[in-house]
């Protein structure tokens, strides 16, 4: 699903009150973090990812490692932080992408 400008935008409001739940150290991305930021899109659709000071990782590099992996969208990213979107597949996780879907 690509998103459209109007889209985009729209998600990136929505995530403008988030807090970071994730945030790629100086152990970099690993399986075991993709994972579990794939769970945390499945129930809500919409996160924020920080990378801390002492990662030797972009924020460029860790938005295609999550692309490739998670089949996810990287809507925003401002420094260090990015702003992540996958509709779930369950129905009763579905009110961001149902919004998205509207627009």
């Amino acid at each position: 699903m690509d998103l459209r400008g109007k889209q985009k935008s729209f998600l990136r409001s929505q995530a403008h009150h988030l807090q970071p739940i994730f945030q790629v150290g100086k152990g970099g991305m690993n399986d075991a973090m993709i994972q579990q930021i794939g769970e945390a899109l499945e129930k809500r659709e919409l996160i924020k990812v920080t990378l801390l000071q002492n990662t030797d990782e972009t924020a460029e590099e860790v938005a295609v490692a999550l692309e490739s992996a998670l089949r996810c969208q990287v809507v925003q990213i401002i420094g260090k932080v990015l702003v992540v979107f996958k509709p779930s597949t369950k129905d009763k996780y579905r009110k961001i992408s149902e919004q998205v879907r509207r627009i």
